[in-house]
């Protein structure tokens, strides 16, 4: 009974950790993407490292790493691997309830130091010659996908207003301007999301949870039987 028990629970592990390397390695190759071809430089200059290429590919790193040492522990019923495999999922959900409560205390002295940097950026951008792309590209695919313009409105732009805030034809006499600033709909878009956010740092949690609680259990019964490697 205790062998059947054992077996189960070790392709139970094997499938849950190969599923979440999989899942990894794909958020890595899309941070990849990400990061060749979305270059945010120009909109946060002093938060560029920040920014969702750079966390994606983070992320999916330690999933693939995390995820890796949790199926080789089990294929191998290695008490070592299991171990390191519980310490690094216990350490994973102590950050991520420490990132989440400083964002909730922090929120705005964050909300500050986003504008200012967008300021920055936009600002930076404003003193590129005309036939530049290489920033303005960057706010051109901001204001064209949330259809927004500027930080705060088009005024931020003073003469230099790129075809992007345009909602109509540019070379009419009176081009229509998008009325909303990229700040005003980054923050409605986080809030939209928030729920969603908070819901998948639960889910996440409990997940890394039960993946200690099995790591734990599969340890405990290859200690009492007798088998896998020494610590």
């Amino acid at each position: 009974m205790a062998q059947g028990c054992l077996k189960c629970l070790k392709l139970t592990m094997c499938a849950a950790n190969f599923l979440c390397f999989m899942c990894g390695v794909a958020v890595l190759a899309f941070g990849v993407y990400m990061m060749v071809n979305f270059r945010m430089a120009a909109l946060t200059p002093n938060l560029a490292s920040f920014n969702s290429a750079n966390i994606l590919l983070i992320s999916g790193i330690v999933i693939t790493c995390v995820s890796f040492l949790g199926f080789l522990g089990a294929l191998k019923e290695n008490r070592c691997l299991l171990l390191t495999f519980f310490l690094l999922l216990f350490f994973l959900m102590l950050v991520e309830l420490t990132v989440a409560c400083l964002l909730l205390v922090y929120e705005g002295e964050i909300a500050k130091l986003v504008t200012d940097d967008l300021t920055k950026g936009l600002e930076k951008a404003k003193a590129k010659p005309v036939n530049s792309t290489n920033v303005m590209s960057e706010w051109d695919l901001v204001q064209t996908k949330l259809d927004c313009c500027g930080v705060n409105n088009v005024t931020d732009w003073g003469d230099k207003v790129p075809k992007s805030c345009c909602a109509n034809d540019c070379e009419t006499p009176r081009p229509l301007y998008r009325p909303k600033g990229c700040l005003v709909t980054l923050r409605a878009l986080f809030e939209e999301n928030f729920l969603t956010t908070g819901i998948s740092v639960i889910v996440l949690c409990v997940v890394e949870v039960l993946g200690m609680c099995f790591a734990m259990t599969l340890f405990c019964h290859i200690s009492r039987s007798g088998l896998g490697y020494k610590l």
